[in-house]
């Protein structure tokens, strides 16, 4: 009787997939937190991205550490991986110190580098060289002090466009020849050097201290064995000794013009650019990008620049270029990548330090637009600087030695 009544349907359950977001909400509320970060990933896509490894970079550097603990280039280094830890010491120091287990040091100067790379080579293990910037020795100091050298005739005011100068050019043998006693046709006992007040017609300058430019620790620092073979060859007639027995001569002759106050070459420019740093050294020798550096962020804190600060470039100059010395691999790899990355070039830049094509002498043009829009003064030298030249590296140590009553690797003078 119910051969025709047509089969009755199956009833069909309609299942729906909820949202994607609401699905997030449901794992997150259901799973355990480390797994709702897996999930997460993986609907983000992002598990399939390689993760960066981030490789910790041992490193010996002098003041040139100024560049790598910037906050902007520690961030522009972790982007591509590195991270680097620092061990601060001087640059003779590094070069005299045991190195090894450490990746990359960085010392503030050639002759420090030579030192390293001509151990290396004689142990046949090589090493890697990288310039990634340069910056000039300098003679940092106060208006009123450089104004006193100028009346001397020692110092002569380079042009600025606008405002009071900042730079200026010091006449390398005139300033030796104050410190020696030497004035004008009047000479004293070459120990008892003249003095600031001595000197100033003006009575602008109150200071009883001998004139004279403090470095930092001849023993350890680059910058103060560079200005030894600075002040060496203007000595010498401008011209660097050649034998050891003309060396030894020439830097015990020399070593009443170089005081020294112990610091590294980081802690001279802080005591310069600090409040008490004119009674402390009117005249310091720190680099070039350490004042730059000061001046930059001096305007964009106040809107103006620091008009108490000068600087003096010697007649007789010398650039120093400072040489990253890859000691491994990943040493070399940070080297390639500091020297060629356009941003961290260009951040090097911003803290003060010239391009490496600027090494002679010219500031470089991406440094030149930085410091105009700031409105900075621009540093340029005189066409007639005479550029100096050190001692080959041995007579430089043995003269550094003498100067500074260094001991050696046992602690002996």
């Amino acid at each position: 009787m119910f051969a025709n009544r047509p089969a009755a349907e199956e009833p069909r359950l309609a299942v729906t997939r909820p949202p994607r977001r609401r699905l997030r909400r449901v794992l997150a509320s259901a799973l355990p937190v480390p797994v709702v970060g897996l999930v997460l990933l993986v609907a983000s896509g992002n598990l399939l991205l390689p993760l960066r490894q981030v490789v910790d970079i041992e490193a010996k550097m002098a003041s040139k550490r100024d560049f790598f603990q910037d906050p902007v280039v520690e961030r522009l280094l972790m982007k591509h991986g590195f991270r680097v830890r620092i061990t601060n010491m001087g640059s003779r120091e590094i070069a005299k110190q045991d190195y090894e287990g450490y990746d990359v040091v960085f010392p503030s100067g050639q002759p420090a580098a030579d030192l390293i790379s001509r151990e290396r080579a004689r142990a046949n293990r090589p090493v890697l060289l990288y310039r990634p910037f340069v910056s000039p020795i300098v003679l940092a100091t106060y208006r009123e002090y450089a104004e006193v050298l100028t009346a001397e005739g020692a110092a002569k005011r380079l042009s600025s466009s606008g405002g009071r100068p900042m730079y200026y050019t010091l006449d390398m043998r005139q300033f030796l020849d104050l410190a020696r006693g030497k004035r004008k046709g009047a000479q004293r006992d070459p120990k008892d050097g003249y003095r600031w007040d001595e000197i100033d017609r003006n009575d602008h300058v109150r200071n009883g201290n001998k004139i004279l430019a403090q470095t930092s620790d001849i023993c350890e620092s680059n910058s103060a064995g560079t200005y030894l073979g600075l002040v060496a060859f203007v000595e010498h007639g401008n011209d660097a000794p050649d034998s050891e027995a003309e060396a030894e001569q020439l830097a015990r002759k020399i070593k009443p013009l170089l005081v020294e106050q112990g610091l590294p070459s980081s802690e001279r420019a802080e005591t310069y650019l600090s409040p008490d740093g004119q009674s402390i050294a009117p005249v310091s020798v720190i680099y070039e990008h350490q004042f730059l550096a000061h001046q930059i962020g001096y305007e964009a804190e106040k809107g103006a620049t620091d008009d108490e600060r000068v600087l003096l470039y010697p007649s007789t100059r010398f650039v120093t270029e400072p040489q990253l010395v890859a000691l491994t691999g990943d040493g070399a790899r940070l080297g390639e990548l500091v020297s060629e990355n356009r941003e961290l070039q260009d951040r090097a830049m911003e803290l003060g330090f010239r391009s490496r094509n600027a090494t002679s002498g010219a500031t470089s043009d991406e440094l030149t637009r930085f410091l105009t829009e700031r409105q900075i003064p621009v540093p340029t030298t005189s066409a007639d600087d005479t550029r100096a030249v050190l001692p080959s590296l041995p007579l430089l140590e043995k003269m550094i030695e003498i100067v500074g009553d260094c001991p050696d690797r046992t602690g002996n003078q």
